[in-house]
């Protein structure tokens, strides 16, 4: 395993502990899913998602078809899709601007399956460069389209401004074992998660925003309510979540690419 690969497994690793609100995490599952589903799907999806000279767009597609032989389920696909591109960029010395508008056909094929067979809820029909078609747009277009509707859609048209900017801020003023808490918290409070907007509209995705912005990261009681409360509705702020693990990725991405002798 090298280093890249060890550290995408610690920041998954890392998120499955915080008691995120409406997600699976070590206090309680949810949502058909199990913190075992999610060790199992990170520890398959590692070595794919981060192997050197791979095509980005292969690197997604092999991850998520790992994910799905190891736990027969879509666990991972928005943390593939965002770690990916990220891997990439730390692998070759590169921004990640840099890594996506290198992107070919192909990679965009590639994407495409990969979101077609991990079949995500709520994913709906785009008028234009939907994912049920093949591929006739690189990726930095499709995801330019996708952009004001899907948070990880943005990462990749904004260069990670917000996983890079404002979530990596949180994340690293925050102690170490509040630091995916914290980051899952703004993440929730900044914009409606793209995933709750999809499964359940506007008015449920903004009040699930309002509610986060009230949370304090060490009230474990009332994290742990919320999170019941959310669950029982069948509500999952998956896309917060996503960000949050690459957010951990990235955080030691920059962390060993500043020490010597790194070992990617």
């Amino acid at each position: 395993m090298n280093g890249i690969e060890a550290a995408f497994i610690e920041a998954c690793d890392e998120e499955l502990a915080a008691p995120k609100p409406g997600n699976v995490h070590r206090h309680a599952a949810g949502h058909g899913m199990t913190v075992v589903d999610f060790e199992r799907s990170a520890r398959a999806a590692a070595p794919p998602l981060c192997r050197a000279g791979s095509p980005l767009g292969l690197r997604v597609i092999d991850a998520v078809r790992a994910t799905r032989d190891a736990v027969g389920q879509n666990t991972n696909l928005g943390i593939v899709l965002l770690c990916a591109p990220l891997a990439m960029a730390a692998q070759e010395r590169a921004c990640v601007c840099s890594i996506i508008g290198a992107t070919d056909l192909a990679d965009a094929r590639a994407v495409c399956a990969a979101i077609r067979l991990a079949a995500p809820g709520g994913l709906g029909e785009a008028p234009r460069h939907d994912v049920r078609e093949p591929a006739r747009v690189t990726l930095p277009i499709a995801m330019a389209e996708a952009a004001p509707r899907d948070s990880i859609a943005r990462q990749w048209t904004s260069g990670f401004a917000d996983v890079l900017g404002s979530g990596l801020r949180v994340y690293e003023g925050a102690s170490p074992h509040r630091a995916s808490l914290a980051a899952y918290l703004h993440f929730l409070a900044s914009f409606p998660d793209s995933h709750v907007l999809r499964r359940h509209g506007p008015d449920i995705a903004e009040e699930v925003r309002r509610h986060a912005g009230v949370l304090r990261e060490g009230d474990l009681a009332a994290l742990l309510l919320w999170d019941a409360d959310l669950k029982e509705r069948g509500i999952n702020p998956g896309t917060s979540a996503d960000l949050t693990v690459a957010t951990a990725f990235a955080a030691r991405l920059l962390k060993s690419l500043r020490r010597p002798g790194y070992d990617g």
